[in-house]
């Protein structure tokens, strides 16, 4: 292109070249950062707490690829999610991506690398993901790390309760299971609604995005166009729906259809198992929590923790993900986000409770080099924190 009209293949090269060359050496780009002292080893405490957890529920640990092909995650991600990730051109023409999601590749490597395991497989990781756009002002990061764990091969409530015991003992480790919140759906009382109406792919994303937006007055306006009057008021109460077990008695008298009614039934027995455990002030059903995730085919739920600016988790059910590799099979997940976690715990005792991730240094300083590093070594094999004088100079 010339003119007006755009730059020509070289003037974008050039100023490509020139951008480069005019870029301060002292700054980062926008939504990364460095992590030290005290919040480096805060951050590897809260790692290490969270997988011995996963360990104790016999999950195996997984190290995905950093990069892989933009089809794997637009296929499990959807196309609007994927589209965050940081992309570029393989030598062979290929489209690549940074990766923006975990769950994808373990995915993949269950229906491929594990095929001929015993199922179910449990899975866990930890590993930073990279996403182009923020999704808000409060998420603000382009990279983050995720805690996850995926149970592959089981299609129960017992499977779905399993995701949900171990993120509370994580919160209750943590000492963050007080301050906590776990919201509960299930995305086929929305998709039961969605059939019932007949409602096209379009139709189906516009209806999503007015319950994610809790917008009453538009949903019940675009409901009228596929129901009565009196159907679409209905029905267009749902995403006003949240609280504990009466809610899905509200929601009984407004939804009729068959598979919407069975995600309800999937929730009560979750409920029940919920309050059998002591837990219900930790948890609620919010009907009006649709995933933004398009893998997601049952149970879906969000973590959220006083103080932190956004949500420091969620999961749910995916049981078509693997069939793109082979054999369909039942799933459920989840993942903790590492920087929300981090960033509540410092907030919160950065004065007190942090004092043992910074040990004093006791001071190692005869004057003779050799004498002084046996002197370090005896004090570490006491578990005693070392600071040396590097400046010193010593024979």
């Amino acid at each position: 292109m010339n003119g007006a009209a755009g730059f020509s293949f070289c003037d974008e090269q050039s100023k490509a070249i020139l951008l480069h060359m005019s870029e301060p050496l002292s700054r980062m780009p926008t939504g990364m950062r460095y992590y030290s002292g005290s919040e480096a080893r805060l951050r590897r405490e809260i790692e290490t707490t969270l997988m011995s957890i996963f360990d104790g529920w016999s999950y195996e640990e997984i190290t995905t690829p950093t990069i892989d092909y933009y089809s794997l995650f637009e296929h499990g991600m959807g196309r609007s999610q994927a589209h965050q990730a940081f992309r570029f051109s393989d030598t062979d023409g290929r489209l690549l991506a940074i990766r923006p999601d975990v769950t994808s590749l373990v995915a993949r490597a269950a229906a491929t690398l594990f095929a001929e395991r015993a199922r179910p497989l449990r899975l866990c990781y930890v590993a930073p993901v990279f996403r182009q756009q923020p999704h808000s002002h409060a998420e603000w990061r382009r990279e983050s790390t995720q805690i996850g764990g995926e149970l592959i091969g089981a299609n129960s409530g017992t499977a779905d309760m399993e995701v949900l015991a171990i993120v509370c003992e994580a919160l209750e480790r943590l000492d963050l299971l007080g301050q906590s919140l776990l919201t509960l759906n299930d995305v086929e009382v929305f998709n039961g609604v969605a059939e019932q109406l007949r409602l096209p792919a379009e139709g189906r994303n516009e209806m999503r995005a007015l319950v994610d937006t809790r917008n009453t007055a538009d949903l019940e306006r675009f409901l009228a166009n596929y129901s009565n009057a009196d159907d679409a008021r209905a029905l267009a109460q749902l995403v006003q729906l949240s609280g504990k077990r009466e809610i899905l008695l509200a929601a009984r008298r407004l939804i009729t259809n068959p598979r919407s009614q069975v995600a309800l039934d999937r929730l009560e027995r979750l409920w029940s198992v919920i309050e059998s455990l002591e837990l219900t002030d930790r948890f609620e059903i919010d009907l009006g929590d649709v995933s933004r995730l398009d893998y997601y085919t049952g149970l879906t739920f969000k973590v959220y923790v006083n103080g932190a600016g956004t949500r420091i988790g969620g999961g749910g059910r995916y049981d078509d993900l693997t069939a793109s590799f082979g054999l369909a099979e039942a799933a459920v997940g989840f993942v903790l986000e590492l920087d929300g976690l981090t960033d509540v715990l410092l907030s919160r005792s950065r004065d007190s409770d942090l004092r043992h991730l910074s040990m004093e240094a006791t001071q190692a300083s005869p004057k003779n080099l050799s004498q002084l590093f046996v002197t370090a070594k005896m004090k570490r094999a006491l578990g005693e924190r070392v600071g040396l004088d590097a400046n010193e100079v010593m024979e």
